[in-house]
């Protein structure tokens, strides 16, 4: 992955004879340029300077008085010096949107990392703009079939909606957002776009040989923001990702996958701004303009009569502090929370998604059903008791439990262990093949561990397999 090869364009471009000077500069200060101009762009507006045949591109962020703004630069600044003349570049920043663009690994301009072509620039959109008209959103309660057992029956996506993934490293985060991709891909048809927010090279890279392997990348559209890059890359990679997908929803498929690693990044690098910019810190030190800087970016996740975006999140909870306020922040706009555990990772229970803190608000009698409501229910309440109950077998062992509760301890192991489940994402280091389960199998396994018609069974033959009928 190589971000200099990709990120500064040549003026031929953007001609300088072909754009207005508004201005000079007066002071570089890291990545925040203070410019004095001749007349005030617009924030947001996109600026540029030309320096050794490269192009170097900043956004207007604050308006300081009458002729003069301060803007963050999208690329590094060494080389900048006052008095350099300011082109206006006409409008916000852009990025070239074409069916093309699938299979392509993208920095935040639309340029190319993955060493191919570029895209053709014919058709470019603004990342910062309005979400879809409300008379065009269409709001929906119908569960979106991932084939993941434990997220259909206790935790199901919705349709359209927002989900969060809170989870460590080691946990198989990574791993569960690649089977994602997989499921839409395969199962609906869809297309993916995924937003690496403060990516390390490191792992953009392994993640996109990764999706090679598993055969999804030519549905798959992979943008890039890295860890290294300015703080203004980072915090508007998720809205040139977001552009992408509202553009293949529109145009190229009606079921989109967004997924962005991590969302607490952006939130990292909207407070690093804001520091820039010279704002006073809020609560625990973060931007005064936290909560509608999340929701500008949420909001944008819509379902239209022309399609819908779903979006996975991963979010990381610093010292694991779910009250932390740019968790609480974006958890307010979430319609499924997935928490990975690190418990069950240790355990190898892989999905390592925690049954008893996860959860959907989809999960009630009327959106669900009463079939899968009370499936759903009563496999909780397996587990919760299994969970009360567990100091007590360690210390005394099962034989200290009553017939009823031990009855209730197995079944929830039976039950655990049949909530995991091979990836196909995954099959070639694990030698296990993926396997995709269908909700209403799910539900009748359940349903048959539930009645003791497996009590017998040993707890390994549950163990990372598909439906229970699938083998003997």
């Amino acid at each position: 992955m190589n971000v200099s090869a990709g990120t500064h364009t040549s003026p031929s471009s953007c001609p300088e004879s072909d754009r207005p000077v508004i201005g000079v500069i007066e002071e570089v200060h890291g990545p925040v340029i203070d410019i004095v101009c001749q007349r005030l762009p617009p924030l947001h507006q996109s600026l540029c300077v030309f320096l050794e045949n490269e192009r170097y591109i900043f956004e207007v962020h604050r308006h300081l008085d009458a002729s003069r703004v301060r803007a963050i630069a999208l690329h590094r600044t060494s080389g900048l010096q006052r008095m350099m003349p300011v082109y206006d570049l006409g409008g916000p920043l852009s990025v070239p949107v074409t069916p093309s663009c699938l299979g392509r690994l993208l920095d935040i301009f639309g340029n190319p990392l993955d060493g191919g072509e570029p895209l053709d620039t014919t058709v470019r959109q603004p990342i910062v703009a309005p979400p879809s008209p409300l008379e065009e959103a269409e709001s929906t309660t119908e569960i979106l079939p991932t084939g993941i057992k434990v997220i259909d029956l206790l935790c199901p996506f919705v349709r359209g909606g927002k989900t969060g993934l809170f989870g460590g490293a080691g946990v198989g985060k990574t791993v569960l957002i690649m089977e994602f991709m997989n499921a839409i891909i395969r199962l609906h048809h869809g297309v993916s776009v995924f937003a690496g927010v403060g990516e390390r090279i490191r792992e953009g890279h392994e993640l996109w040989h990764d999706m090679q392997d598993a055969g999804v990348m030519e549905r798959t559209l992979m943008v890039f923001g890295q860890m290294d890059e300015s703080p203004g890359v980072r915090f508007r990679i998720g809205l040139s990702a977001l552009t992408y997908a509202e553009y293949l929803r529109d145009h190229v498929a009606r079921e989109v996958l967004f997924l962005m690693d991590n969302a607490f990044r952006f939130v990292q690098a909207g407070s690093e701004l804001s520091g820039l910019l010279g704002r006073m810190p809020a609560t625990v030190g973060y931007q005064p303009t936290l909560l509608s800087e999340v929701a500008e970016l949420q909001e944008r996740i819509a379902s239209t009569h022309r399609g819908s975006i779903t979006a996975v999140e991963a979010v990381y909870v610093p010292a694991d502090d779910m009250t932390d306020p740019a968790v609480s922040a974006i958890l307010s706009h979430l319609d499924t929370t997935v928490i990975l555990s690190r418990n069950q990772a240790a355990k190898g229970i892989y999905p390592a998604v925690d049954p008893l803190n996860s959860g959907s608000r989809m999960m009630d009698r009327v959106t669900l059903g009463d079939r899968h409501y009370h499936v759903a229910q009563a496999v909780r309440e397996h587990l919760a008791r299994y969970h009360e109950l567990e100091d007590i077998i360690a210390m005394l062992g099962l034989e200290a439990l009553s017939e009823a509760d031990r009855k209730t301890v197995l079944r929830a192991r039976l039950l655990e262990r049949y909530l995991t489940q091979p990836f196909f994402v995954v099959s070639e280091h694990t030698g296990i093949a993926g396997v995709s389960v269908p909700l209403d199998t799910t539900l009748t396994d359940c349903e048959a561990f539930l009645r003791g018609d497996y009590d017998d069974l040993p707890e390994e033959r549950c163990y990372m397999r598909g439906s229970m009928g699938a083998t003997s």
